[in-house]
C-alpha cells in the first residue's frame, strides 16, 4: 500500500511466499503448473514445495503397454527427484524393473509424508527394500506390490511399521502366504481393501481377526479352503468379494460360510468359474446376503434348480446377474429368476444356453424391465485398482 501511495510500482514478484503458494494451488491447467517454476528460482521453489505427486514415465507405460521397458530409473534418478520434491504424498515407481533395494533408502529423508506408494513390477525390490520403505513411510495408507518378490517376512515388517494402511495390493506376489497376511490384518486395523489374487499359498485363514473396516477382498485364483472362506467374512464389514476361479479344492457346500450372517452387508460377489459351488452354498448366500446387488455365477455348473429358485425368491436387491454358460440353468431355472429378483436390471447370458429360446422370449415378455446381454463379462463391480 505504501508503494501505491508513494507512486511506486508493485508486481506479483513482491507477493509473499504464502500468496504464491495459494496461487499455485489454484492452477487447474497442468501446463500452467509445469511452467510456473520457469519464472525464477523463487517460483521454482514454490512449485517444488507444492508438488505432492510423482509418477515416472515407465510407470505410465504400464497402463498402455506392459512390455515397454526402454526407460529405466536408477537410484540416482530417484535421489535427485526426491531431493527436489520433498513434500510428496504420492509416489509411483511402477515399472521400474531394475530399481534395486538401495533405491528406496532415499525415502528415509523424504518419505515421511508419503500416503501412497506404488511398486508394481519392481522386480528387483525384495524384503530388504520393502523394510526400508516401511520404516521410512509410516504414514502410508496405500501400497501396491503387484508382482514384487516380497515374502511373509517383508509383510510382517510392513505390518509392524505402517498402522495407517487402508489399501494393500499383493496380487501375483507368489512368495507370500497366510502367515504374512495374518500379520497385516491383525496389525493394520484400518484396512479397507486387500488384493491377493493369484497368490497360490493363500488359503484365506490369514484373514482371521480382520478388522470390521475391511470391505473389499479380491482373492481370485487363490487356493482357498472352507475355513479360509469363513475367516474372510469374519470381520463383518465385507461388501465386495471376488473368489473367481476357485473350484476344484472346495466342494459344493464350501462357500456356505458367506451366508452365515457375517457377510450380511455383501453387495458384490464374483463366483466366476467356481465350477463346484453347489446349491447348498447358493441357498445359504441368497438367504444370508440380503443386500447383494451383483452376482457373477458364470460357468458355475454346480448350481441347479434349487439354487436358481432360492436366488429368485430371496435376492430382492439383485440388480445384475451373470449366468453365462451355466450348464444346469434350464427353462425352469430361468423361470425362477423371471418370477423373482424384483430389482433385476441386467441379466448376462450366452448365445448357446442350456435353455430354450421360448424360455428366453417369455423372460423378455414378462420382464421387460430387465436388459439381457449376451456377451461374456470377465470383471464385475468396481475394480479397486491401485
Amino acid at each position: 500500500m505504501e508503494n501505491a501511495l508513494s507512486g511506486g510500482h508493485t508486481s506479483i514478484i513482491h507477493l509473499p511466499d504464502d500468496c504464491l503458494s495459494f496461487i499455485f494451488s489454484r492452477l487447474d491447467c497442468n501446463y500452467d503448473r509445469e511452467s510456473f517454476g520457469l519464472t525464477c528460482h523463487r517460483w521454482l521453489n514454490i512449485q517444488n514445495v507444492g508438488r505432492q505427486s510423482l509418477q515416472f514415465h515407465c510407470s505410465l507405460s504400464m497402463v498402455t503397454s506392459r512390455y515397454d521397458t526402454n526407460f529405466e530409473v536408477s537410484s540416482y534418478h530417484l535421489y535427485r527427484l526426491l531431493t527436489r520434491f520433498q513434500h510428496l504424498q504420492y509416489l509411483s515407481l511402477s515399472g521400474c524393473t531394475e530399481l534395486p533395494d538401495s533405491g528406496l533408502t532415499h525415502l528415509q529423508y523424504y518419505g515421511s509424508k508419503l500416503h501412497t506408494l506404488y511398486l508394481d513390477c519392481c522386480l528387483a525390490i525384495t524384503d530388504d527394500g520393502l523394510s526400508v520403505g516401511a520404516a521410512c513411510c509410516r504414514s502410508l495408507e496405500v501400497i501396491s506390490l503387484y508382482r514384487c518378490n516380497v515374502t511373509d517376512a517383508g509383510l510382517m515388517v510392513l505390518a509392524s511399521s505402517c498402522f495407517e494402511l487402508k489399501h494393500v495390493n499383493l496380487s501375483h506376489c507368489t512368495r507370500i502366504s497366510d502367515h504374512g497376511l495374518r500379520a497385516l490384518c491383525q496389525a493394520c486395523r484400518k484396512l479397507l481393501a486387500v488384493k491377493v489374487s493369484i497368490c497360490r499359498d493363500v488359503t484365506g485363514i490369514g484373514f482371521r481377526g480382520c478388522s470390521p473396516t475391511l470391505t473389499y477382498i479380491n482373492a481370485e485364483g487363490c487356493k482357498l479352503e472352507p475355513e479360509g472362506i469363513t475367516e474372510m467374512v469374519s470381520g463383518g464389514g465385507l461388501e465386495y468379494l471376488d473368489v473367481a476361479f476357485v473350484s476344484w479344492w472346495i466342494c459344493g457346500h464350501g462357500f456356505e460360510a458367506i451366508g452365515s450372517g457375517f457377510a450380511s452387508r455383501l453387495k458384490i460377489l464374483n463366483f466366476r468359474m467356481c465350477r463346484t459351488v453347489g446349491d447348498e452354498s447358493i441357498i445359504a448366500i441368497a438367504k444370508g446376503c440380503p443386500l447383494l446387488q451383483e452376482w457373477n455365477l458364470a460357468l458355475c455348473h454346480g448350481v441347479k434348480l434349487l439354487g436358481w429358485q432360492s436366488i429368485g425368491l430371496n435376492c430382492n436387491n439383485l440388480k445384475k446377474l451373470h449366468v453365462n454358460r451355466c450348464k444346469n440353468l434350464f427353462d425352469r431355472g430361468l423361470q425362477a429368476l423371471r418370477d423373482g429378483c424384483n430389482c433385476l436390471e441386467m441379466l448376462y447370458i450366452d448365445r448357446s444356453g442350456y435353455f430354450s429360446s421360448t424360455a428366453v422370449e417369455l423372460f423378455k415378455l414378462y420382464r421387460g424391465d430387465v436388459e439381457i446381454k449376451r456377451e461374456e463379462i470377465l470383471c464385475i463391480g468396481p475394480d479397486w485398482t491401485l
